[in-house]
């Protein structure tokens, strides 16, 4: 059975709500509770931890498997198998991005600009020193434990810092003038686990729960009937993840059509469809795809 750690903090909510939707709901005695059970004979541990700590401790086999960003796999340069990306975040499905901001009124526009021995503020201390050896510049890294955005130009020069939406940094005066990368949300497993051919294959079939819940987010099935006359010119009007399916109805009364389409399309695509002959028009939610 796995030992799973799950992120706590800003990702918590949202991972919480993707286990759910996967039928692999976490169970603990409250919000603030560290350790938590699902019930599924795949998994035998559930603890919620900070993900800066997770690829750590994954390495370290304390778990076999985690969710963590990888902008903390590559802080700690933890030794991890990463099982994939899972495209879902706290705000967006975008990755957040670490990276070099200064004040607007800075005449710094690149990185190169900055001085030897600029002061940095960050949380990220060891990426960022690996990001200024590789420019060239000698820099002053201050370990940031929060509210990085305010301490330039007082306090520092410059900041490493991540950001979703980029709204906190503009609102705090700041341009950004690098990136150093992008992080998605990962799932990542000890590596003497995924040498395991049956904790493997654990890990695997709940992968494909959670990519199966993330692939279904925003789409919805679309079923209809239509007379043959009309078939043609319905079916040029459906997009479809592969194809649509097409079943005769019985008694030859015309077809049973249904697809995936994007939920932001429904709305021109439902008066499209009735306009070109389509009837019994249904609009289906979905939990799980899975190819």
């Amino acid at each position: 059975m796995l030992k799973l750690v799950l992120p706590k903090g800003s990702l918590e909510r949202a991972t919480l709500e993707l286990f759910e939707a996967a039928d692999l709901t976490v169970n603990r005695s409250s919000s603030v509770e560290y350790k938590a059970t699902i019930d599924d004979p795949r998994i035998g541990e559930v603890r919620i931890l900070r993900p800066q700590e997770i690829p750590r401790y994954v390495a370290e086999g304390l778990f076999d498997l985690g969710i963590t960003g990888r902008d903390w796999v590559e802080e700690t340069a933890a030794d991890v198998v990463s099982l994939g990306e899972m495209r879902y975040s706290k705000a967006t499905t975008r990755p957040i991005r670490m990276v070099v901001a200064v004040p607007q009124d800075s005449p710094v526009e690149r990185v190169e600009d900055l001085p030897q021995g600029v002061r940095v503020s960050t949380e990220y201390p060891e990426t960022t020193r690996r990001y200024f050896e590789k420019k060239g510049i000698t820099a002053d890294i201050r370990l940031s434990y929060g509210a990085t955005e305010a301490k330039v130009p007082d306090i520092v020069d410059c900041i490493v810092e991540i950001t979703e939406t980029g709204r906190a940094l503009r609102a705090a005066g700041l341009k950004v003038i690098d990136e150093i990368l992008q992080s998605y949300t990962e799932l990542v497993a000890n590596p003497a686990a995924y040498a395991d051919p049956e904790k493997r294959h654990a890990m695997e079939q709940i992968k494909v729960l959670l990519d199966g819940v993330l692939e279904a987010r925003g789409k919805v099935l679309v079923k209809l009937n239509v007379a043959k006359e009309h078939l043609d010119a319905v079916i040029e009007l459906l997009p479809s993840m592969k194809s649509p399916t097409v079943n005769e109805l019985f008694g030859q009364r015309g077809y049973a059509v249904e697809t995936v389409v994007a939920k932001s399309e429904i709305n021109t695509l439902i008066p499209a469809l009735k306009d070109a002959g389509a009837t019994d028009i249904l609009e289906l939610p979905l939990s799980k795809i899975v190819h």
